[in-house]
């Protein structure tokens, strides 16, 4: 059994990334992840963010 993080501190790696690592990203072990951006995703995705505003 590993040891468990103290409260408040984030592990290293979630599960999804260790399952990464040993799956591959599509569950297929070595295989390029196909995962890409569709230029309707791209156009629609804002260039910049608006850090808010103090009040």
């Amino acid at each position: 059994m590993r040891p468990r993080p103290i409260n408040g501190i984030a592990p290293d790696k979630t599960e999804g990334d260790i399952a990464r690592e040993q799956l591959g990203p599509r569950c297929v072990p070595g295989a390029p992840d196909p995962a890409r951006m569709v230029p309707q995703a791209e156009k629609n995705t804002p260039k910049h963010i608006d850090p808010g505003h103090t009040a």
